[in-house]
């Protein structure tokens, strides 16, 4: 088997079992018919306990997929999902970011840009806003897509067989006293997104913070992403959605229009 030594450390500040995490993963992308856990500790020169724990892992986030016949791994397609927001060659993320600064410095909320991931959300991209208490998550967490306005706003732009299966896949629960947990809730928040383009979370997703965002389309008229502003319910109200929503829709159609240009 022919593969790399696991990459010496050459800093104390590195991290051992990122490093051999990613060794492992190197190796795999270049042995398209797997390999098995003796295999990748001998060629890594890593123990094999150690290859043993890091593969298991992989294969219960989904980033690994092993054969049953061999028990040998091999990449799954998730990986090609967490580049997958790119339309014409164009990063959604890099096309995204101008636009998504203009309007936290309009808004001075955070911003943020969502896209879908297997059934979920993942924020992508994120802009803190000014005001001195702010509602901030991190990027690469993942949510639930029907408790928050990006989320939803994805949803709601999907075709209706796709739509369907994620409904069909998805377990509904309530988070807070608003969230839309039922399929007749969505269904009837859905048609009203529609009809003025962007989507709202009045506290359905976290207790006291409120959300207002609008889809990003393909050309195919396909949902790649969402926009969204986020900011605490004493300081966002009901009376302002339509006007965020309104700032959303634009920033949303600035991106798409960079990312066909």
């Amino acid at each position: 088997m022919k593969s790399p030594s696991a990459t010496p450390l050459t800093s104390s500040s590195l991290s051992p079992s990122t490093d051999r995490t990613l060794s492992i993963l190197e190796t795999l992308g270049d042995s398209p018919r797997g390999l098995s856990v003796a295999e990748m500790a001998r060629g890594l020169s890593i123990p094999q306990n150690s290859v043993f724990r890091i593969t298991t892992t992989l294969h219960e986030r989904g980033y690994l997929h092993r054969r049953e016949d061999d028990k040998r791994y091999l990449l799954s397609n998730k990986f090609f999902d967490l580049v997958r927001p790119k339309v014409n060659g164009k990063s959604l993320a890099v096309c995204s970011y101008e636009a998504l600064q203009s309007l936290s410095e309009s808004t001075s909320e955070t911003v943020q840009l969502l896209v879908r991931s297997d059934d979920k959300g993942i924020v992508l991209e994120q802009v803190t806003g000014k005001h001195p208490v702010q509602v901030m998550g991190s990027i690469g967490l993942r949510v639930p897509l029907y408790s928050c306005a990006p989320g939803k706003a994805i949803l709601a732009s999907l075709p209706d067989q796709e739509r369907n299966g994620w409904l069909s896949r998805v377990k509904l629960k309530k988070f807070t006293a608003t969230t839309l947990a039922t399929k007749k809730a969505l269904d009837a928040d859905r048609l009203k997104i529609v009809k003025q383009g962007y989507a709202t979370d009045l506290s359905e997703g976290l207790d006291g913070i409120h959300c207002v965002a609008a889809p990003i389309l393909n050309e195919y008229q396909y949902p790649i992403g969402a926009v969204t502003v986020m900011a605490p319910s004493f300081r966002l109200h009901p009376y302002q959605f339509e006007s965020l929503g309104i700032e959303c829709i634009s920033t949303a159609n600035i991106i798409r229009e960079r990312l066909l240009s």
